[in-house]
Formats: C-alpha cells, structure tokens, sequence
C-alpha cells in the first residue's frame, strides 16, 4: 500500500510540473462588440516570465492607454501560479469589423503567438452615467447636433443639414478628430464650403452656449418613403473644470476624451402627386423660367445659327433633362452642346441649364421652329406647371431650292435643284489663319548674334573658379559630414513645425532633428547617442547645465509623448523650447 502511495504522489507531482511548464499566452478582450464611442481593454497574458514582447499594430483603434504591465505570484496548495500581463485602452476610430492581430513573445528561446481577435464596432451606443466621472461631466457639456431643415420634403426637394458642435461656457475643447462620417444613401448631396467659420454664441435647450458650424450640406432625397441620415461622429478631448482650485482661486481643468454623435436621422420623402401629372414629366423640382432662342432668324443657305433651349431659376437644376428642339428634316442639327451654370447653397441648387443646339439650312425658304413645353412641379402651389415656347421662324434668304415636295419652304418647285453636301458648310468662318511680318529681320550681327558668340568665351574663367572652389569644398569631408547634418537638422525642424497639431508625425520629426543636430555638434553616430554620453559630451562643450537639461527632456518628451494626450499648445512649446535650446547650444559650445 505505501509502495502505491509513493507511485500516486510521484505520478500527481509529475503532472503537476508538466502541466505547469505548458506556456500559455493568450489575447483577451473586455468586450467582442462595442460602440464608436466606447473604449476596449486588451490584455495579453502568459504563465511564464518572457523577453521580447511585440504587440500587434491595432489597426482600426487609437491606443489610448498604455502598455500597461502587472505581474503576480501565488502558491495554492503548494503550487506556484504565476502571471504577466500587457494591458492597452483602445478607442475605435470608425464602424465595422476589425481584427486584434497576433501579439509574440519568447519564452526560453522559442517564439510564441497570441491567436487573433475578432472585433464588431457598431455605432455609437447609450453609456451609462456617472455624476462623478469626468466623461460624465464633459458629456453634459458637449453637443453635436443635426439640424435637419425639413422631415417630410417631396422627391426632389432640397433640404439642409447643418451639423454644430455646442460647447459650454466653463467648458474647452482642445482639438477634435472625425471618426464616424454620414453617408447620404439614396439622396443626391453636396457640401457647402465652410471655411472661415467663427465661433458663435448661441442656446441650447434653453440655456447659453457656445457653438460651431461644423459641416453644411445639402440633400435631394431620390426615392420616396423613409430614408435614413447616418450620423457623423466625433473624438473630442475636452478640458472640465474640477473642485480644485489653484493659489489664485481659479478652477483647475482636468482633459478628459469624449465621442460624440449626432445621431442618426429619419427623412419622410413623400412622392409627386399622380393627378394631373404631365406626361412629358421628366421629374423637374422647384421654380423655374423657360425659354427657346436663335441665334439669327434670318441667314443663308450653308450659313450656321444657335437655337439655345435654356432653362433658370431655382430647383433640382441638375437633375433632370431638358426638352428636345423639333426641326425640319430640311435643317441639319448637330448635338447639342450642354452648358450648366448652377450655384447651391443652403437654399438648394440656383441657376440655369441650358443645351446649344447648331443648326445649318441646306435649301432657301422659311422653316418655323414650333413651340416647345417645359412642364415641372412648383412645390408653393404643390401642383405641376408648364411652359411654353412662342415658334420662331428661319428665313434662309439665299440658296438652292429644296424640290423636295415634303419640304416646309413656301416657294414654288420651279427650277429647284438638289443640294450635294459637303464637308464646307462651315466655310464662312475662318478658324485658320497664317500672318506674315511686313518687314524682314535678319539674325547676323544683331546684338543677339554677338551676345550668342562671345558669352561661352567669357563664362571660360567663371567656370574655372566655380571648379576649383568646389574640388576644395568636396576635399573637406569632415566639414561636409557637418554641413549635410545641419541640412537635416533644419529639414526635420521644418517637417516638425508642418506637422503640428498631428503629435506622432511632430515628435517623430523632432526626434530625428535633434539627432542630427548632435551627430553634426558633436561628431558622434546614431548608434553612440546615449544620455549619459550626450551629457559628458555637451558639457565637455562647456555648455550650461540647464541648457543640457532642457535638450535631454525636449528628448524624453519625444519618446513619451506617443502615449500621453498631447495638446497643440503643448506641442508648440516642445517645438519651440527645442529652437531655443539648439540656438543656446550653438552659442555656448566651444
């Protein structure tokens, strides 16, 4: 029996450290479905202490915390548990399916592998509320509005929605990004041009507020019954006031980041009316003028004239056809040359269409161009209108008869003569030319001519200069490696100070300045540039040791700022403080 006994207790230990040296490292997700304006957790744990962690690249979300690393340890029953977690925040940046890729880590020199997530981020969801939550408190202060100027419009009918971001006065908004934009399914769209916009003073829900007109844009809905206006969407960080208060009484602000919706909206399109409904409706919208022009009424045969079928006012311009001119099989028509010249606005779209038709009589005689109609919905009266044209009457003064008995001429038949076309119907006008001078010039000894000869001569002694300063330049190699340093130095300061107000292309920007001011300063290589010896070095330079201070920390900021909320003015003085600190260095180092 005990012989049996000691075999169980061998067997269960031996378990016990197999399963034990299993590694185990696994993805794990505090939610698979979320809003665009919730934030996710990711953690990624293991069983055994490993070197080398590479997290995945995130694609679709915005880290906006960590990597945060725990490790625990404990004994159950006389077996060591242990574990090691790497924590992110993320918050997604738009709508739809998304993966959490593989994560790697090595574990006694083999590599292991996280399997990968699936992620469904919906629209923006309700979020439960705390009074002490400062997402709360900037929820309470932060709204982003549609306004749509009309619910029930006919087909065809402008209507506007005006987006605006409402702002309490105690409240700031640091900088916003889109992160959810409206798609305008089953509507004909434009946006209005919102440059030069200023913050305005406004209501709303009764109380003061600050406001910005965000997006304007206009809508023709194309279908009838309900249609549906996705919501736009936004990432704000915002800065709220706390119950502290600084040594001059004033309120310290906290950043917190809030995604915002409008919220999606529903359109009742209601159609046209069937009665009374023309039957040359081509689906005009709106108010409008109508009218049918020529060119000349009076003009001879193989001469060409414009009939101009045009059409103004305001409504759904571009979106529908004009009517068609009906002619004399005796004139020859071309297709017509469509122009518009259309301005929208809030309003909806104002101007005119209109298609140029050419025209070119072949025979004499007179040939009426009948009326014409033009029939659209007039939405201040909800009933259809038509307009017509008066006819208009071509005399072709001069020409050969027309012995065709079907013609529309009111000349006799006799001694008419067919006409044989050609392609010189338009020779009348004259769309080639060639000019000729009066009085010939000559190129042989004019001051050109000279200029010409002896300006090679004289660039001889020039050239042998610019050679001989630039042989003596590419000999100083050391003072070149310095030059093309500051070069870069300067580039990246300038690509630094484009790229403010976007913070990881700034600080990556400013890092790579900052090297290769110190590789040209301090003649060392990239893979020597470490702190301590950045410092040895700058001071051997006998640079101050605030200046040496403040070039290390513009540093560290670099490689820290990629995981801390950044504002624009913090960039801008991190771009500036590293200006002034180059500038100092140049001074002093000797």
């Amino acid at each position: 029996m005990k012989l049996k006994k000691h075999i169980s207790i061998l067997i269960l230990m031996l378990v016990t450290s197999f399963a034990f040296s299993q590694v185990k490292f696994e993805a794990k997700v505090s939610k698979k479905k979320l809003g665009v304006n919730e934030r996710l957790r990711v953690d990624f744990e293991m069983n055994q202490d490993g070197d080398n962690f590479n997290p995945p690249s995130f694609t679709g979300f915005t880290v906006v915390g960590g990597p945060n690393q725990s490790v625990s340890n404990s004994w159950i029953n006389g077996v060591r548990s242990y574990k090691k977690t790497y924590s992110y925040f993320l918050a997604p940046k738009k709508q739809g399916n998304f993966t959490i890729n593989q994560a790697t880590i090595s574990v006694d020199d083999e590599t292991y592998k996280t399997l990968p997530v699936k992620i469904v981020v919906t629209a923006a969801v309700d979020k439960p509320k705390d009074p002490n939550d400062p997402n709360y408190v900037a929820s309470e202060n932060i709204h982003l509005v549609a306004e749509i100027s009309k619910t029930n419009p006919y087909l065809n009918e402008a209507i506007t929605v005006v987006y605006k971001l409402y702002v309490a006065p105690n409240t700031g908004v640091d900088n916003w990004r889109e992160i959810d934009s409206p798609r305008y399914n089953d509507f004909w769209s434009q946006n209005i041009d919102m440059k030069g916009q200023k913050v305005q003073n406004g209501t709303y829900k009764g109380e003061d507020y600050r406001f910005l007109v965000l997006r304007k844009t206009v809508l023709y809905p194309q279908k009838t019954g309900k249609l549906n206006i996705e919501p736009l969407s936004l990432d704000i960080t915002v800065q709220v006031p706390t119950n502290r208060r600084d040594i001059f009484g004033s309120r310290i602000m906290s950043r917190a980041h809030r995604t915002v919706s409008a919220g999606s909206k529903t359109i009742h399109v209601k159609p046209l009316p069937e009665k009374g409904k023309p039957v040359d409706f081509t689906g005009a919208v709106g108010d409008f003028r109508f009218n049918v022009s020529a060119s000349k009424t009076e003009l001879d045969a193989s001469e060409s004239l414009q009939v101009k079928v045009g059409i103004s006012g305001k409504g759904n311009l571009k979106l529908f056809k004009l009517p068609k001119v009906s002619l004399p099989s005796s004139l020859e028509v071309y297709e017509p040359e469509h122009t518009e010249n259309v301005k929208t606005n809030l309003s909806g779209m104002q101007g005119s269409i209109s298609d140029n038709y050419t025209v070119v009589p072949q025979y004499k005689g007179k040939y009426p161009i009948p009326s014409i109609s033009f029939s659209y919905f007039d939405l201040k009266t909800e009933s259809y209108k038509r307009l017509s044209s008066e006819e208009i009457i071509i005399d072709v003064l001069e020409g050969p008869l027309n012995n065709d008995s079907n013609s529309n001429t009111t000349h006799a038949n006799v001694g008419k003569q067919r006409v044989v076309l050609n392609n010189d119907q338009f020779a009348f006008i004259k769309t080639n030319t060639n000019f000729a001078p009066i009085k010939s010039t000559y190129f042989f000894k004019t001051p050109l001519f000279w200029s010409a000869l002896l300006l090679p001569f004289l660039a001889i002694p020039l050239a042998i200069i610019i050679r001989k300063k630039k042989a003596t330049r590419d000999a100083d190699v050391y003072g070149n490696r310095i030059r093309k340093a500051d070069r870069l130095a300067k580039k990246y300061l300038g690509n630094a100070k484009k790229a403010l107000g976007n913070k990881e292309a700034f600080y990556i920007a400013l890092e790579k300045a900052l090297h290769n001011y110190l590789k040209a300063k301090l003649h060392i290589e990239t893979s020597d540039l470490s702190k301590d010896k950045v410092i040895d070095l700058l001071k051997d330079k006998q640079v101050d040791d605030v200046v040496i201070s403040d070039f290390v920390s513009i540093i560290e900021n670099c490689e820290l700022a990629r995981y801390t909320p950044i504002t624009n003015v913090e960039m801008q003085q991190d771009y500036e403080k590293a200006a002034k600190t180059i500038s100092l260095i140049d001074k002093q180092a000797r």
